[in-house]
């Protein structure tokens, strides 16, 4: 009898600890990124009353008698299923679908959680804002203008800077493809404002110098007289400034020369395709299959200080023209109305960071006011090998435990690790139904534990009232 005396008590205290789970879990149904938590139960030691014994000659078998002592607590597991998605539409709210954990830092000492309600502070950095802890990845590294991500690299915090300047960039590069209608007709040696009209073909592209200031590029294409498939390409930049601006094309060492010419030739093929180019002074460019037509593009910058010898700055950029015997991203030949197709270059007036995004590989783009975006840096996430081994720490934070294993740091989408949704956050895993089940199943446990204390209770009674 006291036996069960101390069984119905070890019923009663783990069903209550299983109850104070299902009440944590309750408590946090509308928790973000909250995983529940299950507890399994085991028996306890048995005392044995008769040990067994092997078959004889004789008689066969007789099996153990033993006696439980009640029941403990096997394992109180969390369960790191995936939560529902809620939509939010803050730009700096993370959700993670599928396997990972944001790396959260405070000091130097490592969270984790699945919890990505996060915002920035008063320096740019991406903080969970209810205890400041900073979120961890990989910022940006500018090698001669590029922005590269270099995941390798420890992990640091990543800081966001509304506000903060793009400066500006001097046009190095032209992207520029069109077709030039192959029916159009040669100038005449008088022409009239029409024939001038109709035997050429103009385009305009704006690029900056190095203060960000906007020039006009300006690109002018006629028919060579009496050749076919030959082109005449006169290259002016701020046509209507009435200061010139000294623009010269060229190839060659020094190209392209102060002062030197601003044409070139535009030779295609008998395939409407682009065969080569040539400067003024004769130099070619383009050659095999699939090699790049560039010219090289100078001008006076005429709002730059002069140099020493009062010449005045130089800005030179490269006009890229296609390939040869290219199409899509080239100029061609066709018996089509002429038109711009692509024009691309990469300069830039200074602008400001106006807003960003964060893509499904976590790699956050600024946006500048200069119409520009660059990579600023890259969220990391970590995974477990055991991730059930993890400890709670309070706050929607994991830390390492003994049997978590080591964090495996890395972007999003490798080695098992979920995608990032932007705008969005993980809900709890809490199941309201299954809890209030567990709830009545772990009453009736209670209940019935309780129901074993108290007839053991009145055998007792019985025992001390025999005497009577």
């Amino acid at each position: 009898m006291m036996r069960s005396l101390f069984s119905g008590v070890s019923g009663l205290q783990n069903h209550q600890t299983r109850m104070d789970v299902v009440g944590n879990n309750i408590a946090n149904v509308n928790t973000t990124g909250f995983k529940r938590n299950r507890v399994n139960f085991q028996d306890m030691i048995y005392q044995q009353l008769q040990g067994a014994s092997r078959p004889t000659e004789d008689l066969g078998g007789v099996n153990p008698r033993e006696v439980g002592l009640g029941m403990s607590v096997a394992s109180i597991d969390t369960i790191h299923i995936q939560g529902s998605l809620q939509t939010t539409g803050v730009q700096t709210d993370l959700a993670i679908q599928g396997t990972g954990f944001f790396v959260l830092k405070e000091g130097d000492k490592s969270y984790f959680t699945r919890a990505g309600n996060f915002s920035l502070d008063q320096e740019g950095l991406l903080v969970n804002p209810a205890n400041g802890m900073r979120v961890q990845g990989w910022m940006a590294q500018d090698v001669e203008g590029m922005q590269f991500l270099d995941v390798s690299r420890d992990v640091e915090n990543l800081i966001i800077p509304i506000g903060a300047k793009d400066a500006a960039r001097a046009t190095t590069n032209v992207n520029f493809a069109c077709n030039l209608d192959k029916r159009t007709i040669e100038i005449p040696e008088n022409p009239t404002q029409m024939q001038v009209r109709e035997g050429s073909w103009s385009e305009q592209i704006k690029v900056f110098d190095t203060f960000g200031d906007e020039h006009t590029l300006q690109l002018l294409f006629t028919r060579v007289p009496g050749v076919n498939n030959s082109w005449n390409a006169v290259v002016t930049v701020d046509p209507e400034n009435p200061v010139a601006t000294n623009a010269a094309i060229g190839l060659g060492e020094e190209a392209p020369p102060t002062g030197g010419p601003n044409t070139f030739t535009v030779n295609f093929s008998n395939l409407g395709t682009i065969l080569n180019a040539v400067d003024g002074e004769g130099n070619l460019s383009g050659t095999d299959s699939g090699t790049p037509v560039i010219m090289n593009v100078a001008y006076d910058v005429q709002s730059a200080t002069p140099g020493d010898d009062g010449a005045p700055v130089r800005q030179e950029f490269t006009l890229n023209l296609g390939t040869v015997g290219g199409l899509t991203n080239s100029i061609t030949q066709y018996a089509e109305t002429s038109s711009s197709k692509m024009t691309e270059q990469d300069g830039n007036t200074m602008g400001y960071l106006d807003n960003f995004k964060i893509d499904q590989s976590g790699v956050i783009t600024g946006i500048f006011s200069n119409g520009t975006s660059r990579t600023l840096g890259q969220v990391a996430l970590a995974s477990f090998s055991n991730q059930g081994g993890l400890e709670k720490a309070g706050s929607n934070n994991f830390v390492v435990s003994n049997n978590s294993g080591t964090a495996n740091i890395g972007p999003s989408g490798i080695a098992g690790k979920g995608k990032i949704i932007a705008g969005a956050l993980e809900m709890s895993n809490v199941d309201l139904s299954e809890q209030f089940v567990d709830m009545i199943v772990t009453q009736r446990g209670f209940q019935a534990n309780s129901r074993t204390i108290q007839t053991a209770d009145q055998l007792l009674q019985e025992v001390l009232t025999l005497k009577r």
